[in-house]
């Protein structure tokens, strides 16, 4: 909520990781440096929420994760952002080879200003949902959410997060880490 007291347009994306990273090590210290490193591709870090560690989704062997969510201005459009976004993914290692394997950067485009749609995939970037698809099945994501702009609703339903909190299914552990937010 701004001074208005209205919702501005956001944008928000999730961060998450398990594994870590050569030059910054364990995921807790990878997330804090993406967001460093946001403003080099033209996302500028406005606000964050506190750290989560998060059991996996859907439930495997592999390591917990820890989580956040941000709050990021950019000039960019969303397909260039989203592809901004990958390439910080990979400077941190990331590697894509099957869906929801362990990771060292994962950066979800959320919401972008309330905007709802997809676009087309192009050469260099798979399709882009907005909202984010799965984001009212995540309470690695809705959680967070929620700690940083409570009154937050689904672009494309209208659902309060309180009411998307409720209808998690069950079994998603998460609890915030002993760290406080502050700068991004």
């Amino acid at each position: 909520m701004r001074a208005s007291g209205t919702l501005d347009p956001m944008i928000l994306i999730a961060l998450g990781a398990n594994l870590p990273t050569e030059r910054h090590g364990p995921p807790e210290a990878g997330i804090l440096a993406a967001l460093r490193a946001l403003p080099e591709h033209g996302i500028r870090p406005i606000r964050r929420s506190r750290l989560y560690r998060t059991a996996p989704v859907p439930p495997s062997g592999q390591p917990w994760y820890v989580n956040a969510v941000a709050e990021v201005e950019s000039d960019l459009p969303p397909q260039a952002l989203m592809a901004a976004l990958l390439s910080v993914e990979r400077a941190f290692g990331r590697e894509r080879s099957v869906r929801n394997a362990a990771r060292t950067l994962d950066l979800d485009l959320i919401d972008f200003a309330g905007r709802t749609g997809r676009w087309s995939a192009t050469n260099d970037l798979p399709d882009l949902v907005l909202p984010h698809p799965r984001l009212a099945e995540r309470a690695f994501v809705l959680i967070p959410l929620a700690e940083l702009v409570p009154d937050w609703r689904h672009p494309a339903t209208g659902t309060p997060i309180s009411a998307l909190i409720r209808a998690l299914p069950p079994g998603q552990t998460i609890s915030a880490l002993d760290e406080t937010a502050g700068d991004p």
